[in-house]
């Protein structure tokens, strides 16, 4: 393979500038407020991580950013810590508000926040599905400072007046890039109708960034600044390299697993050798995935079809040898899925680099034996590759993300439904425990839950429009010193009778 057919992730990334101490200023548990300091220390921080030394200046200073943190890097205190300076506990009203995508990550970010506050007055109040909406609508009444909670059941409690937004300081999405994966783009677009005018910041944190998070910041924030956290610089774009550790016997399951986690908008699987291309195509479409595969099989014509077909957002998955593959670009690619190990470095250099373009984060999963661990090993010190080992997926952790995601479809329905189909729909409402608690019955309701989900399969998650190319891109050097302007009010859609709240069913 010549250097003309390398595609170097490295290189077909925009260079971003190393980051001035006026641009991007750190700084230390020392340099911080005091109340902030006492945070700390309730918190058992004897430190600041990376992130949260770039990140919390630009909170406090209310500067909209965009910032790159992986889970685990500390993210949650970068943005909640420095909110303790700019909410003020003295006035009921809610003057912050966190999105995540599941419930589980409004537990952890609500619990964090409360130890952070300690006896500061500043009231937590987590809100999200599967609990009632009493207990919710009595923190409203009690003054809720700050709200953590899943935009759909968010939207459920503005819809129904529980909850106001005119006060709001901070807006904060966490995970970005999984709430897009959830499906929530709907409820957020939604949910924006009920921001104020201005007079507030946003941050934006996410581990990846593909174009339709890019695309979602430059609709929620103002000219934000970038902030990237991989290494000791600042980048705007970056391939993430992760492996898992898989049995060659159970590589078509672990892949069935990784695409329902990761549920990206399109995504291209390698693989080494045409029968191994044909068998995955074949087995992703039993499993009801939009798949199709290229090999050398197809006449020219019939792979022009497929590839036009994925490039314009037709198809999803594509599954393709490296000759095969040679090539093909398809915008706003977020994952590649490598089946098995390549056989020579530079081929893992051109699949990888079938991602992450044009400023974009992007991802690459690799399946590997124990053999093939330590060849990936070599790729990944020939190149200079940070490889990430990620633990398999198993069957429960698939089933929490579909529970997630199918609980977002029916409450995104259920707004939908007028008052006649919601008396329609409540006749059943008995009948569900019944048929959950007998194994035979509860077999039928899982057939109705999997038609429900299969229907998605051929469906990428909403995502955020295409725009015209704006004359200054939010990630520009011009703009990233541009503090935040006022943002035009969006019209507030007044609430019908019919959207009232109904604590009988819950979102995620």
């Amino acid at each position: 393979m010549t250097d003309e057919n390398i595609d170097h992730p490295l290189q077909e990334q925009p260079e971003a500038p190393v980051p001035d101490d006026d641009l991007h200023p750190e700084t230390t548990l020392g340099e911080l407020p005091e109340v902030l300091r006492q945070a700390c220390a309730r918190a058992g921080w004897s430190e600041l991580t990376p992130v949260q030394k770039k990140a919390i200046p630009h909170v406090l200073a209310g500067r909209d950013i965009m910032a790159q943190a992986r889970t685990g890097s500390g993210k949650t205190g970068a943005f909640i810590l420095p909110l303790l300076e700019r909410i003020d506990p003295k006035k009921a009203e809610c003057q912050a508000l966190v999105l995540v995508p599941t419930r589980e990550l409004a537990r952890q970010v609500s619990e964090e926040a409360s130890v952070l506050a300690g006896d500061t007055g500043l009231n937590v109040v987590p809100v999200y599905g599967g609990t009632g909406y009493q207990s919710q609508i009595d923190a409203f009444r009690q003054g809720a400072h700050l709200v953590v909670g899943t935009p759909g059941r968010i939207l459920d409690h503005l819809l129904s007046r529980n909850l106001n937004l005119d006060h709001i300081r901070v807006l904060i999405f966490d995970e970005a890039d999984r709430m897009l994966s959830v499906g929530f783009y709907p409820d957020m677009r939604e949910l924006q109708r009920y921001l104020p005018r201005g007079g507030y910041a946003a941050f934006m944190f996410s581990a990846t960034y593909p174009e339709s998070v890019i695309r979602l910041g430059e609709e929620f924030l103002n000219k934000p600044i970038f902030l990237g956290l991989s290494g000791d610089q600042v980048h705007i774009a970056e391939i993430e390299h992760v492996y898992c550790v898989v049995p060659r016997m159970s590589r078509d399951r672990v892949l069935i697993r990784l695409l329902e986690m990761e549920n990206p908008s399109s995504a291209i699987i390698f693989c080494n050798t045409k029968n191994n291309v044909e068998y995955v195509a074949a087995i992703l479409k039993q499993y009801g995935f939009d798949a199709e595969d290229i090999s050398s099989n197809l006449s020219q014509v019939q792979r022009e079809r497929v590839l036009a077909r994925i490039r314009g957002g037709k198809l999803r998955f594509l599954v393709a040898t490296d000759v095969a593959g040679r090539g093909i670009d398809i915008p706003g690619l977020s994952h590649v899925f490598l089946y098995e190990a390549p056989e020579d470095p530079e081929s893992y250099i051109h699949r990888a680099g079938r991602t992450g373009r044009a400023g974009a984060t992007g991802r690459v999963i690799t399946l590997v034996d124990i053999m093939e661990k330590i060849e990936l090993g070599r790729i990944a010190a020939r190149f200079n590759i940070n490889m990430l080992e990620r633990k398999t997926p198993e069957e429960e952790d698939v089933t929490a993300v579909l529970e997630d995601r199918i609980t977002v479809m029916l409450e995104n329905k259920r707004r939908t439904m007028t008052l006649a189909q919601k008396e329609r729909t409540a006749r059943f409402v008995p009948t569900i425990p019944r048929f959950a608690h007998n194994e035979d019955t509860s077999a039928l309701l899982a057939i109705l839950l999997d038609e429900l989900y299969q229907q998605t399969m051929n469906v990428p998650p909403p995502k955020p429009e295409e725009k015209p190319a704006p004359k200054a891109t939010a990630m520009s050097a011009e703009t990233s010193t541009t503090e935040s302007q006022p943002k035009k009010k969006r019209r507030r859609r007044k609430p019908k009778k019919d959207d009232q709240g109904d604590s009988s069913t819950g979102d995620v």
